[in-house]
């Protein structure tokens, strides 16, 4: 059990460590530090035929940092396929603290007023954190990711950390590194600069699309 706050937040991610709870019930907090790492590779990235045709449809209206707490909150409801989770109201708590120091963010995606998917993480430097994701209605979460990694590229990021990684994370081009190899690529990360805000998203976009296949 760990008694965390933004600060160590931080240091633990600068560290290669992240905490999760046992349940969306369970007061305690774990520290995680996998030997197989997740990773999602910036210039690797995979986007789906019938996804970009999604994507460039806009089917969705794009926000970014708009409500944070609704995003996290929304990751942490148990679904169908998820019927449990690891956001507890500490992590809550302690990811809108970041949010508000300007070192996590969200990607949210809309429809009609409503939010309908999206995801958030912790940058520093050029390394990205994504922590969760969530979608209520088809392909919502992904046209997100696929809004995330064009920022992280337009931005300098060269990290894009998945922790783990999922059969829904390896369509996109997530692969598993060791632990080792991990922390050689955050250090890296860690000494540059990327930039999340001020980003021309729709060039960001179409530049992503262009490439990626």
């Amino acid at each position: 059990m760990i008694d965390l706050n933004a600060e160590l937040l931080l240091r633990a991610y600068a560290s290669g460590i992240f905490p999760m709870a046992e349940s969306a019930e369970s007061p305690d907090l774990y520290w995680f530090d996998p030997e197989q790492r997740g990773i999602l590779p910036l210039d690797a990235f995979h986007v789906p035929k019938r996804l970009k045709r999604t994507v460039r449809a806009g089917t969705f209206e794009l926000r970014f940092d708009h409500d944070f707490r609704a995003v996290i909150e929304a990751c942490a409801e148990p679904t169908a396929e998820r019927p449990k989770t690891w956001i507890n109201a500490d992590i809550v708590r302690l990811y809108g603290d970041l949010h508000d120091r300007g070192f996590a963010h969200c990607v949210e995606t809309w429809r009609d007023g409503r939010l309908v998917g999206g995801l958030y993480g912790v940058s520093l430097g050029t390394a990205f954190f994504g922590e969760s994701m969530f979608s209520r209605e088809t392909d919502a979460s992904k046209v997100a990711l696929v809004h995330l990694v064009a920022r992280l590229r337009a931005g300098g990021f060269t990290l894009l950390d998945t922790q783990f990684v999922t059969e829904h994370l390896s369509r996109f081009g997530a692969l598993e590194i060791p632990r080792a190899e991990y922390r050689r690529r955050l250090a890296r990360a860690l000494g540059g600069h990327g930039v999340f805000e001020g980003i021309d998203q729709e060039r960001a976009v179409e530049a992503l699309l262009g490439q990626a296949g």
